[in-house]
């Protein structure tokens, strides 16, 4: 039975994911972890999450909580998960990132972590984007450079950075299919007289409004024809569900930094 926290246990995500763990077989939920003066702490998650009383207390204590479990399940700020992967590393135990908006000094310190701590780091733990990513890098490899690659992706009103952490996981799969750098060879945004699109380059589009979960969509406009690869998320249950099971699949392996193509097996040889 693998012992199981969520940190940002009171929000939409956190009650999915308590939610997720209680009807999934080989794990258990021991706790949650709020920030110091949240006034959900000391409740029981079940009861937070309609689940009724299951003895997952919550805490804002990290340190003590981690220390009780295997595996952390994190969807909070990049402030606080790179906080909780330095825990991590000093407990041994599984980290699971599905926060995003990271800067580049941020992922320096969690693969510095992953020496210690077996981390799975992803823009999106569902399933069927990831299944997608590997189709958009073979795509991106197969097409030339007269096919232009643009990614357009929809998310609820209060989602703060963009484009989203799904919307690059897909630039990043598309520009190793081309052997392009997709920091360098990316258009993130576009306004007033542009000019010609330069050839080569990805484009983002982003999109905010509603309570849409994710809509993200890779677009390879050549001449005369256009191929569409899409993925629409309907509810949170299936990063919920990608999480646990990347959880479960990192609790034997050896530390290191990880991503969902590793659990999926779908990584690029």
């Amino acid at each position: 039975m693998l012992r199981i926290a969520i940190a940002g246990a009171a929000g939409r995500m956190g009650r999915t994911l308590a939610r997720i763990i209680h009807e999934t077989n080989g794990v258990a939920l021991v706790g949650g972890l709020e920030v110091a003066g949240s006034s959900h702490v000391g409740e029981d998650m079940g009861r937070l999450s309609g689940l009724g009383d299951v003895g997952a207390p919550i805490t804002d204590d990290p340190l003590e909580l981690l220390r009780e479990v295997e595996a952390v399940l994190d969807f909070t700020t990049p402030a606080a998960s790179v906080a909780l992967a330095e825990l991590a590393a000093q407990t041994r135990i599984v980290h699971v990132i599905g926060t995003t908006g990271f800067t580049a000094g941020d992922d320096a310190r969690i693969r510095a972590a992953a020496r210690h701590a077996r981390i799975v780091q992803s823009g999106n733990m569902s399933v069927g984007i990831n299944l997608l990513a590997a189709l958009v890098r073979q795509a991106a490899g197969a097409l030339g450079e007269e096919f232009d690659i643009e990614i357009v992706e929809m998310h609820h009103r209060h989602k703060v950075d963009a484009p989203s952490g799904t919307a690059l996981l897909l630039g990043e799969a598309a520009a190793k299919g081309r052997g392009i750098d997709l920091a360098s060879r990316s258009i993130r945004a576009r306004d007033g007289h542009t000019g010609p699109r330069p050839s080569g380059d990805i484009g983002f589009a982003t999109l905010r409004g509603g309570s849409v979960v994710g809509d993200h969509a890779v677009i390879f406009a050549g001449p005369e024809e256009r191929i569409e690869l899409r993925h629409i998320a309907q509810s949170r249950d299936i990063f919920a569900r990608g999480a646990v099971r990347a959880a479960q699949w990192a609790a034997d392996r050896k530390p290191g930094l990880y991503g969902m193509a590793d659990v999926l097996g779908l990584a690029a040889n």
